[in-house]
């Protein structure tokens, strides 16, 4: 009778100077950084715990990615991504419960399918179905959606 949750698998904070950006959260939180080059829009992966291959090592932690801000994309603050079994039928879920999807899922490589969206309050969140090889359940192993960006 109960319906699977989704979970928060991850974060993400807009940049406009990811180094900067990157050197704060080094220096007021301990968080390690690993910047991406151009072929991955210069995303900046974000480690916040002790982590493996398998992602947070710690229950419920998460890590997360800072993203160069761009005049052009709405909505450009912290959110949170969510995991899904099924981007196409959640993408549908989303828009019958009154969301509004913001283009057409990407691929990530190596990671999965990823499409952000408006909530009702105009909040923006992203879902991400993640690649096969990957495991989404919080309560048996923790997932990484950054893991295999390296």
């Amino acid at each position: 009778m109960s319906k699977t949750m989704n979970p928060v698998v991850h974060f993400e904070m807009p940049a406009a100077d990811r180094k900067r950006m990157a050197q704060f959260y080094q220096k007021a939180f301990g968080w390690q950084t690993e910047m991406l080059g151009p072929e991955m829009n210069d995303y900046v992966v974000v480690t916040t715990t002790e982590s493996d291959d398998n992602g947070p090592k710690n229950p419920g932690a998460i890590n997360g990615g800072f993203y160069t801000k761009k005049e052009d994309w709405p909505a450009q603050y912290p959110s949170v991504v969510i995991a899904v079994d099924d981007i196409k039928s959640a993408i549908k879920t989303v828009t019958d419960a009154g969301g509004k999807i913001l283009g057409d899922p990407m691929e990530i490589p190596g990671v999965g399918q990823y499409v952000s969206f408006f909530d009702t309050e105009g909040n923006r969140v992203s879902m991400l179905q993640p690649a096969p090889r990957m495991t989404v359940r919080p309560k048996s192993e923790s997932y990484r959606a950054d893991s295999n960006l390296k």
